[in-house]
């Protein structure tokens, strides 16, 4: 692998710029799907570098963003049970609800507690036999093997005390919905590199094929992000929809195969609520039968724990934003009644979150 600096090198970034810039023939949207890619995005003005005929869309690639305030609200009533802890990634800890989160559960003397890694959770579980451990397993594809491990070791070890609510996302068929929308813009996209990572590119290729739109997988840094724009709109411009690999330093075609079997062997496809864009059919997993003794939303019978809200009005546009159809600075309540302090929407909460990045690095635009 190469040195980071590498991939920042202002004159590789230049010309990729240039070179995208003087072959430009007619306007194009790309729209990249990894919140990491946005902040990048964002941070190094790459917009900036681009012609006014690219566009560049961002999309739903932040998975605290997308986690249903629902699924919130059941995590919780979850750290609100006796003898409940309820572990959690630290981004996580602020995401609204319906009514509130779980900074203001745990401040009401709710056991929630911030973890590096399911295997934490584990651990916990180990070490505290008379309580039930909760894990609030989200994320992409790029977690769900972590969380698969965990489980899996639970049940080798014989811990009844160790529990998942599962809200795990998958990037293909969210691609599709957006797709399928009759407004979309969107004419290839930005792959997220580490999603790639676990899970190949085969579920791409159907995709392009059918909605014929380039996706191109695509790393992190200004050189990574600028030759997967290039490669997208070398495709545009000559009329082919294919998939290719700009992040070959870690992505295979096939993926991690240990990865992709142990999801596979713990978690089923199921239908998913995304924040923002609704239901998508198979866009999430749920725990297969014979690791349902995990599943914290059968122990607890979370189906009829979850509370009725009244519908409240909020300027927050969060889900045009999820979708690309707007961008954070056309928010009315953008860095006025929504900042990171006070957030309305998730992708203001969350670091990978497109809010957040505008808010943190494109604020002299606005």
């Amino acid at each position: 692998m190469k040195f980071v600096s590498e991939y920042r090198d202002p004159t590789r970034v230049k010309a990729l710029a240039s070179e995208i810039s003087e072959r430009i023939t007619r306007p194009w949207s790309i729209m990249e799907v990894c919140g990491g890619q946005t902040h990048a995005i964002l941070k190094h003005g790459l917009e900036q570098l681009l012609p006014p005929d690219l566009t560049l869309l961002h999309g739903p690639g932040c998975p605290v963003c997308v986690t249903p305030s629902d699924i919130v609200d059941q995590a919780i009533f979850l750290a609100s049970q006796p003898d409940v802890v309820l572990c959690t990634f630290g981004d996580m800890i602020r995401v609204p609800g319906g009514t509130t989160n779980l900074a203001a559960a745990k401040a009401r003397g709710g056991d929630v507690r911030v973890v590096y890694s399911p295997m934490d959770a584990l651990h916990l579980a180990e070490q505290m036999p008379e309580k039930t451990i909760v894990f609030f397993a989200i994320g992409f594809e790029t977690t769900a093997p972590t969380t698969a491990m965990a489980v899996f070791q639970a049940k080798q070890k014989g811990l009844n005390n160790f529990t998942l609510l599962v809200s795990h996302v998958r990037v293909p068929p969210a691609l599709e919905a957006l797709l399928s929308a009759p407004d979309h813009t969107i004419d290839a996209f930005l792959a997220a590199g580490h999603v790639c990572t676990v899970m190949g590119l085969q579920e791409y290729q159907p995709i392009a094929q059918n909605y014929h739109v380039p996706i191109v997988a695509t790393g992190f840094e200004p050189v990574d992000i600028l030759e997967g724009v290039l490669m997208c709109f070398r495709q545009l411009e000559t009329g082919i929809a294919r998939v290719e690999n700009q992040y070959d330093r870690a992505v295979r075609p096939e993926g991690s195969a240990q990865a992709v079997k142990l999801v596979r062997d713990v978690y089923e496809e199921a239908d998913q609520e995304w924040r923002g864009i609704g239901q998508i059919q198979k866009s999430g997993f749920r725990l297969r039968p014979e690791y349902a003794h995990y599943d914290a939303a059968q122990r607890f019978e979370l189906a009829n724990a979850s509370p009725v809200r009244a519908k409240t009005s909020s300027p927050c546009i969060s889900g045009d934003v999820l979708c690309g159809r707007q961008k954070p600075s056309d928010c009315s309540a953008f860095a006025r009644e929504c900042t990171p302090l006070s957030p309305l929407g998730a992708p203001m909460v969350s670091a990978e979150g497109a809010c957040a990045a505008y808010y943190r690095y494109a604020m002299r635009t606005v």
